[in-house]
């Protein structure tokens, strides 16, 4: 089985290129789900996703996330498994000790400017809802150590240009990724 993941800021892009890759069969885990189950349970609202999401990583180490998606990844039965949602370098170092040399990193970068327009037009429910809030969240994601795991990517996708030339570059990575299966 390999195991490709996907980190960027909020916006970047991660889920438009999970939605291409299922057009190549591949199963997505997206680690968004962990924390939005774990809310669910708890009974927090969506609003405050991301303060659940920082307290679980205290109370449980910065892997939790991760360690709560292995034994998902290990049941699945597909030849390639997508992770969408690194947050940390803990995270990664997880997934690397799980699937040694058949995990690949891969981040996907854009702008703020670009980031932000995109997260104000979508409107999630754990979303902010203005540019502060936006600063807010990356700056809780930074802590996490996202920008060690987007510096320490294999693979950089840039989204800063077109939604059909992003489409058109992760189309082609996950054409060369899904023949060298």
């Amino acid at each position: 089985m390999k195991i490709i993941a996907f980190v960027g800021m909020p916006g970047s892009g991660k889920g438009e290129a999970s939605r291409i890759a299922r057009e190549f069969g591949v199963s997505v885990v997206n680690m968004g789900d962990v924390i939005r189950e774990e809310a669910k349970r708890a009974g927090v609202d969506m609003a405050h996703a991301g303060d659940l999401a920082t307290e679980l990583r205290l109370r449980e180490g910065s892997d939790v996330v991760a360690r709560r998606c292995i034994p998902i990844i290990e049941e699945l039965e597909t030849r390639l498994v997508l992770i969408d949602g690194i947050r940390s370098i803990d995270e990664v170092e997880a997934f690397k000790e799980a699937f040694g040399e058949n995990f690949t990193l891969i981040a996907i970068e854009a702008s703020f400017k670009e980031r932000l327009s995109r997260i104000l037009a979508r409107k999630r429910a754990d979303d902010p809802v203005d540019e502060s809030g936006v600063l807010s969240r990356d700056e809780r994601e930074l802590e996490w150590g996202i920008g060690r795991a987007i510096k320490d990517a294999d693979i950089t996708i840039e989204n800063n240009g077109s939604i059909d030339e992003f489409h058109e570059k992760v189309r082609e990575l996950m054409a060369a990724l899904s023949s060298t299966e």
